[in-house]
């Protein structure tokens, strides 16, 4: 027996998207011609460039970010040859490209809202309060939830994938890049400051980069949930590698979904080994 009538909250939070899309649809348009542009010059951009310069591209830099007299560098050198190569074999190059673009889009939005916020967190305990409770739901809501709002704001395509995307990728940057800031030696701020150094210049030349470490980290985490969103945005049409994953679900294709699987986990090995490095070196460099 029900004690008490159910509270509508489906209605509240249905009424307050339509009441949106009424009120401010010229800025869910513009929102959404920046975004398309930025995802189309990014996926311009990488298929200008051939696969072979691209894969020769991304070997070098792992190079020189795991090291060259390192046996990880050239192991992860080697993967990526290898791995890529197997993409660019399996015809599935131009899948990659916008999977990429996708999740380069996603994380040029998610570092220019992510870092701001967090050291604007750092700096405030009445904003962390604030956001505290915001980014735990940000992060234990479950991911196909994020389509809804989006396909409804914004439409279906790479766009709405893009900006779910950068939504659940989000709240790792916030908090990483608050805990860097924060966990600055007081002695080295104090000294800073008895120079007299101004706000910006105590916070561009000493507390980011003794935080970066923590920022790459944030980085890091946000790329791997943003390639983790790849099949899920699929099911608004964002295409890319997880369209492939997605194609062999529907059509029963295991082996369809296995290798398009296998080509998102190529991609995140990679992208994860060369954030993680970056954000090493800049340690070891401390």
């Amino acid at each position: 027996m029900m004690l008490a009538r159910p509270l509508p909250i489906g209605q509240w939070v249905s009424d307050a998207v339509n009441r949106l899309t009424d009120r401010y649809a010229s800025a869910f348009d513009s929102i959404t011609t920046v975004v398309h542009h930025l995802i189309a010059g990014l996926d311009a951009a990488l298929s200008f460039v051939p696969p072979w310069l691209f894969i020769a591209i991304v070997a070098v830099l792992s190079l020189a970010a795991l090291g060259w007299r390192r046996p990880g560098g050239w192991g992860l050198a080697v993967f990526s040859v290898l791995g890529l190569g197997l993409v660019w074999n399996l015809g599935y190059w131009r899948d990659l490209d916008k999977t990429l673009a996708l999740v380069l889009a996603a994380e040029v939005l998610v570092l220019l809202i992510g870092v701001p916020l967090g050291i604007l967190t750092a700096k405030s305990r009445t904003l962390e309060r604030l956001l505290r409770p915001v980014l735990d739901v940000m992060q234990t809501m479950p991911a196909f939830v994020y389509l809804v709002p989006a396909v409804i704001l914004f439409g279906l395509g790479l766009v709405p994938g893009v900006l779910s995307t950068t939504i659940f990728a989000l709240p790792p940057l916030i908090r990483l890049t608050a805990l860097g800031i924060r966990q600055v030696p007081r002695e080295l701020v104090e000294a800073t400051q008895s120079f007299g150094a101004t706000w910006w210049q105590l916070l561009l030349k000493v507390q980011i980069p003794s935080a970066l470490p923590s920022i790459m980290a944030g980085i890091n985490q946000s790329i791997m949930l943003g390639l983790s969103m790849v099949v899920i945005s699929a099911m608004i049409g964002a295409g890319g590698l997880g369209n492939v994953v997605l194609e062999g679900i529907t059509q029963l294709d295991v082996g369809k979904g296995f290798v398009g699987g296998l080509c998102v986990v190529i991609l995140a090995i990679i992208l994860d080994r060369v954030t993680q490095s970056l954000g090493r070196l800049n340690k070891e460099k401390r």
